[in-house]
């Protein structure tokens, strides 16, 4: 632990900074003399300061290997795992926690030979976030960051925007970034998103925006990784140890060797950024490469004139190099494809310039235009030839082998005749109709472009069949699947032959001035065929639309809730009864009400007109044109959440009122309720004394704390009131067969009895309403009372508190309302009004609550409001 200033000891309480160490480096570094490169590690939500050690672990691995030459000392920061990703209120105080902890750092090194005048930041999750936000802060220096690197950061918009803090901490550093683009060209920024097993961030939101990615700022996603291949999860992203690998790695290759410390110039570390997370040429990296090469040592030189060519080598204790003369297969070809199976770093394809013999002395590395492929150990490259016009000859080196198999191969081919054009399926056809092609000219490499797909809401299968003429062993085959506009390749190595499956969906969508088509890119075996057949999936495409828009589905049900109670207000006021929830969500819970309107309101904002009309009334922008803005969103989506809402109200009304018999049921057995009672008072003074308290817990406190307990208060008195209706409905079913055979006298009592006990039964189904609405508003609310409850020692006041103001109106409406009865409300003049408004209130929620969550309280307290108002007026 890194003792910290008295004065940022006392202001943040609750953060700590540590210094990771193991064995004899934890021994040697306890009295602070650091000599090494500085690395701030930040966690993110409900993240620990230990998950540093995967990376502090490996590091200190390497500085063994190079006896530790150079070294990193990697820092911590313990931010008590507070839920940032959900309350949003102490994220400006990490920050500003994390500027003084890089000023501490910087002072551990202060008089040491090569001390450092900046630091390196790895941020996961939200600690990414609170990274870039450092800034924002008036007075923090830009070039006290050299590199950030991210690892499944929510930098585009937060996941559950469940407080305006967290949106408007979004909002002031992205507008910051976009702004002031220019001045952090000198900060190195790297974005790795874990891909699709990532359920909790998806990878579009960790793509950088667009507008600030200049040269200095790079966005890939793990399954794209050289070296990683592999999708991870939130957490694992963390520990992966092919991912720690490469940013250990590029770690190491970014120091400069005059300042020992991480190298100045931007291009450098973009390069090095480039060569480890998006193309690995299958070499360590060289800042300057020499231009030319001298092709040494008593090699055998071959000359192979055809234009598809492999060659197996084992055991061979003889070096070899095989030309390739250019001049007679410039006319027939335009690109030229190798392989080599044998994984080094050494060079392996040259280029000849200008030679008119067999063999050359000096020649072009083109290994440095390789890539490395997984499992196979292979670097491919493919060259076209016009680019290359100088070459005379190419040259494969095969290096003396002791035990090693290895394959190389060289295919000479026209682009057109490996393009492969297969138009992917309609998104309606729902997996019924197929398109297919076969591929059979016994190539090393087919390119297949998925013509129309460039959209997320698009998800396909795609079954790739391999058939081969012999059954002799054979290197595997690999299928990539290449999104041209992002670093999201996903890469899929199967055998020869098979039958391999690949689901294909965007985590970003085609921007509107790119045109190119994703490519299935095959590396096959050359006496293999292979048909290529691709299909809609609903199921993927499913798993698209929550993948997307899952944080959104709290509104509809929500939305399908209060549309419910408004149609139980309705035929209240027409019957006199109040139907059931579920006959009532079936009845008014309908899309086409409330659907059309916001589709129709986002096609007029595409006129200049309308749109500056609807920023003149200083009205907020709809939340579905912001996501069409991100081209993530299309008409049939909001229908689906839509019903996926109303399955979940339903699902979820039946489970609370089952729970809540149930429960009446018991508490039945243990005590004996009261004879029920009619015209009670909806004020008294213990009840306003109750109010007040409660009014003034959550203002003083935390506004979700008096918010709960009202909560649990309406609850306790649901379930009484439903005990009593139940023990009462016994009684009097009882004392109507006992009254048969007794005198009309006695049996005239028998109406007034039945009549108080439907009047209860209607304001039972209206209070059960009510607290399942009141039940979300909770759920949103509950991420601000865990964080206040985890802080409670070090501050009793939750400040700032997104729902003080709504918890002081919603506590003065409920106590009200747990006293109320549907007889009060029935008489109101009122009550047409409170029966209207859910459904103009359904629409302003979908229509500004998608993006904004806490928003949707707001709606349900105004609903509840004109209810108390009916029992008044």
């Amino acid at each position: 632990k890194i003792k910290l200033p008295k004065k940022v000891a006392r202001r943040y309480p609750a953060y700590e900074l540590y210094l990771y160490g193991e064995g004899n480096y934890a021994e040697e570094n306890k009295n602070l003399l650091l000599t090494g490169i500085p690395v701030l590690f930040l966690p993110g939500n409900a993240g620990s300061y230990k998950q540093v050690r995967s990376l502090g672990s490996i590091a200190l691995r390497k500085a063994e290997d190079v006896d530790f030459k150079y070294h990193f000392n990697f820092f911590s920061v313990n931010f008590n795992e507070e839920l940032v990703a959900l309350y949003g209120g102490s994220l400006q105080r990490q920050t500003k926690f994390v500027h003084e902890c890089i000023k501490v750092i910087l002072k551990l090194y202060r008089g040491r030979d090569f001390a450092p005048s900046s630091v390196a930041i790895v941020g996961h999750s939200m600690g990414g976030l609170v990274a870039r936000a450092l800034l924002t802060l008036k007075n923090f220096k830009p070039e006290l960051i050299n590199l950030l690197i991210t690892q499944a950061t929510p930098h585009v918009a937060p996941v559950m925007p469940l407080d305006k803090y967290l949106t408007d901490f979004y909002t002031a550093v992205n507008s910051h970034w976009i702004l002031k683009a220019q001045d952090l060209r000198n900060l190195t920024t790297l974005s790795v998103a874990g891909g699709f097993r990532d359920y909790q961030v998806r990878s579009g939101l960790a793509f950088l925006p667009r507008l600030s990615q200049h040269d200095s700022a790079l966005s890939v996603v793990s399954s794209a990784v050289p070296r990683a291949w592999a999708s991870t999860d939130h957490l694992s992203i963390v520990w992966c140890k092919e991912l720690i690998l490469a940013t250990i790695r590029a770690f190491f290759d970014l120091i400069d060797e005059n300042t020992r410390q991480i190298t100045e110039d931007p291009k450098k570390r973009m390069s090095v950024l480039n060569h480890h997370f998006v193309r690995h040429p299958a070499k360590i990296f060289e800042e300057n490469p020499e231009a030319l090469t001298e092709l040494t040592g008593a090699f055998m030189w071959i000359t192979v004139k055809a234009s598809k060519w492999t060659y197996s080598v084992y055991n061979d204790s003889d070096g070899k190099y095989f030309t390739f003369p250019l001049a007679s297969h410039r006319e027939s070809y335009s690109h030229v494809y190798c392989e080599n199976s044998m994984l080094d770093t050494s060079s392996w394809i040259y280029g000849c310039m200008n030679s008119n013999s067999s063999m050359c002395l000096e020649a072009t590395d083109l290994s440095w235009r390789a890539e490395l492929l997984p499992t196979t150990k292979a670097s491919v490259v493919i060259l076209k030839l016009e680019d290359y016009p100088s070459l005379s000859h190419i040259v494969i080196q095969v290096p003396p082998t002791a035990g090693n198999k290895y394959t190389l191969g060289c295919e000479f081919f026209r682009e057109d005749s490996r393009t492969v054009q297969l138009p992917v399926t309609h998104l309606f056809s729902f997996g019924f109709s197929s398109r297919k092609i076969l591929l059979n000219s016994s190539s090393l490499l087919y390119n297949v472009q998925l013509q129309h797909f460039n959209q997320i809401y698009q998800a396909f299968k795609i079954y790739i069949e391999s058939h081969c003429r012999s059954l002799k062993e054979r290197k595997p085959s690999v299928y990539r699947l290449h999104i041209p506009w992002s670093h999201e390749d996903s890469i899929t190595v199967a055998k020869a032959p098979s039958l391999t499956e690949i689901s294909a969906k965007l985590h970003v969508a085609r921007p509107q001035n790119d045109s190119r088509a994703p490519e299935l890119n095959i590396y096959s075996s050359s006496d293999c065929e292979y048909e290529v057949k691709i299909k809609s999936s609903p199921s993927i495409l499913a798993f698209q639309i929550m993948r997307f828009h899952a944080g959104a589905l709290p509104v509809y049900v929500v939305s399908n809730i209060l549309l419910t109670y408004g149609g139980q207000l309705s035929t209240l006021m027409s019957t006199g009864q109040c139907s059931d929830f579920s006959l009532e969500l079936v009845r008014t819970a309908k899309p086409y009400k409330v659907e059309p309107l916001i589709s129709i309101v986002v096609f007029l904002q595409g006129f200049n007109w309308f749109r500056e009309m609807w920023e003149a009334l200083s009205w907020p922008e709809v939340d579905a044109a912001v996501l069409s803005s991100q081209d993530a969103w299309f008409p049939l989506v909001s229908l689906i959440l839509f019903l996926f809402g109303t399955g979940i109200a339903y699902w979820s009304a039946v489970f609370f009122s089952t729970s809540l018999r149930l429960f009446s049921s018991l508490w039945l057995t243990l005590i004996r309720p009261p004879v029920l009672q009619k015209g009670a008072k909806l004020v008294t003074p213990r009840r306003l004394c109750g109010v007040l308290s409660l009014a003034l817990l959550g203002w003083t406190t935390c506004g979700a704390f008096a918010v709960f307990i009202v909560y649990l208060h309406y609850l306790f008195k649901v379930r009484n009131f439903s005990k009593e209706i139940s023990q009462n409905s016994s009684v009097h079913t009882l004392k109507n067969q006992s009254s048969m055979d007794s005198s009309t006298s006695k049996a005239t009592q028998s109406p007034s009895s039945s009549a108080t006990i439907a009047e209860a039964v209607n304001s039972l189904k209206i209070h059960v309403t009510i607290l399942h609405l009141f039940t979300w508003v909770l759920l949103l609310n509950l991420p601000s009372l865990i964080y206040w409850l985890k802080n409670l020692r070090y501050n009793v006041r939750l400040d700032p508190d997104p729902c003080r103001s709504t918890a002081v109106i919603l506590v003065c409406i409920l106590e009200v309302l747990m006293n109320t009865s549907t007889s009060e409300v029935k008489s109101s003049k009122l009550l047409k009004m409170a029966a209207k408004v859910p459904l103009p209130l359904s629409v302003a929620m979908l229509a500004f609550g998608r993006t904004h969550l806490y928003k949707v309280p707001h709606f349900v307290t105004f609903s509840l409001l004109l209810h108390v108002l009916c029992c008044v007026v």
